[in-house]
């Protein structure tokens, strides 16, 4: 069996066309979604993160403000910028780059944000509303797994079993919530698991999103399931990759996302969505 690939490129471009005709008609009306990327010390990785991030809001026809400060900002400063950001009407979402350098408390810097410009679905208040099953931002990586899995048929995952493997706040927790509210029956494997492998086989989707090469292995694939990768690393030669061998188990699978390709793609279109939705959000309460 040869896996079809789920193609999050493509997808992304679909969704980010359809992002683009609610932002003309916000505009329309005098509205336009306005998006704050603040950006703390010179990580180089994070630098094309939030150039890729402003980049998207051009294209989609966003307001966006690129706010760049050098490492030594303190906490205190930036907590004042956030609050700043709260109260300008033309921001309707604030995404601060992680990581931040080491004296400013990341988890403070995330509760600062106003769960009503929370985009990137980190807030306490967003989790919790996840949770719940109430209105709130949907962290944008495991949202955009959930696109994904639509995109193929499998919108209500009824009677299936999901693997998630990786229990991060940012990545496993939401998506296994997502998961759950979707109706399929969830497991969240980690490093405290002892038989991955008898897990990953009972699986109908798999979800991987730890940051380690080759967690996913061919021998612990159940034949015609469904792998989301979400990692992304570097092989021998340099080259990214994620989390699955994808070789391997692009044999054994039904469908897979590639590394790059994949997931990375839908991350930065999610980010679009939650902007128009808070957008929108303030356009129905202003109405």
């Amino acid at each position: 069996m040869t896996a079809q690939l789920i193609d999050g490129n493509a997808l992304s471009r679909q969704l980010r066309g359809e992002v683009r005709e609610r932002t003309s008609a916000l505009k329309s009306r005098g509205i336009t979604p306005g998006l704050a990327v603040v950006l703390v010390g010179d990580n180089p990785a994070s630098q094309v993160y939030v150039r890729n991030k402003v980049l998207a809001c051009e294209d989609v026809g966003f307001h966006s403000v690129l706010e760049k400060y050098d490492a030594s900002l303190t906490e205190g400063e930036l907590l004042a910028r956030i609050e700043a950001l709260n109260n300008d009407p033309a921001i309707h979402g604030i995404l601060v780059q992680l990581p931040l350098p080491a004296h400013i408390d990341d988890h403070k810097v995330i509760e600062a944000i106003s769960p009503a410009k929370d985009v990137d679905g980190f807030h306490v208040a967003s989790a919790g509303a996840l949770l719940v099953g109430e209105a709130g931002f949907k962290a944008c990586t495991p949202y955009g797994c959930m696109k994904m899995l639509e995109s193929i048929g499998m919108k209500d995952l009824r009677g299936k079993h999901a693997v998630v493997i990786g229990r991060s706040n940012i990545v496993g927790k939401p998506m296994a919530l997502m998961l759950l509210a979707a109706n399929a029956t969830v497991t969240v494997c980690h490093s405290g698991t002892q038989d991955l492998g008898a897990m990953t086989r009972q699986a109908d989707v798999v979800v991987a999103a730890v940051g380690k090469r080759n967690v996913l292995t061919a021998d612990m694939v159940k034949p015609g399931a469904v792998v989301i990768d979400v990692g992304m690393n570097r092989n021998d030669d340099g080259k990214l990759c994620g989390d699955v061998d994808f070789n391997g188990v692009s044999r054994v699978a039904g469908w897979i996302t590639p590394v790059p390709g994949g997931v990375g793609p839908m991350t930065i279109t999610m980010l679009l969505v939650n902007t128009l939705e808070a957008a929108e959000r303030l356009a129905a309460a202003q109405a």
